[in-house]
């Protein structure tokens, strides 16, 4: 029988972080999404993954920019109100598609296991980071504006990455 481990949003966060202009990063990150996870035993052998991000929580730290993000020229959050990631593989990378704005990938990540730990209240947690990298072009996130100087405002690459902490059903 399979374990089922509930995300425990408090102790997470999925992040993202974009060039901009050729010359700093933005950041940003999502507020609304979960993580479903089940695996045969402690181990994540044969697992299965699934997220689900909510694209109108996407958070910069800018209304302005967010809004942008927000519309038809990015996310299309009216038509495309969340992004996918499946997955039935855990080593240290996860292999899954990833579906943004209707479209599925193929995307790899790498995962670092924190371990398994019980807290005072006798609930028994696993943790896991992730990091990657993915082209906004391949999934149609193709906005973007010429600079005087040369080069783009926004780059292709967007770096993705976030902390995960589960708790045992």
């Amino acid at each position: 029988m399979a374990t089922k481990w509930n995300l425990d949003p408090t102790h997470s966060e999925i992040t993202f972080k974009v060039r901009h202009m050729m010359i700093s990063n933005v950041k940003g990150g999502f507020t609304n999404f979960n993580v479903e996870m089940e695996a045969e035993d402690d181990t994540f052998k044969n697992v299965h993954v699934k997220v689900t991000i909510h694209t109108d929580s996407i958070n910069t730290n800018n209304t302005d920019r967010d809004n942008h993000l927000k519309s038809e020229d990015f996310f299309n959050v009216a038509a495309n109100p969340v992004i996918t990631f499946e997955s039935d593989s855990l080593t240290s990378d996860v292999t899954g598609n990833l579906t943004i704005n209707g479209i599925t990938k193929p995307v790899k990540l790498d995962v670092d296991f924190g371990g398994i730990n019980v807290d005072p209240w006798g609930q028994t947690k696993a943790g896991f980071s992730f990091e990657g990298k993915i082209s906004r072009k391949d999934f149609g996130l193709n906005w973007n504006a010429a600079l005087e100087t040369g080069g783009v405002m926004v780059s292709d690459e967007v770096k993705i990455a976030g902390d995960l902490q589960f708790v045992k059903a």
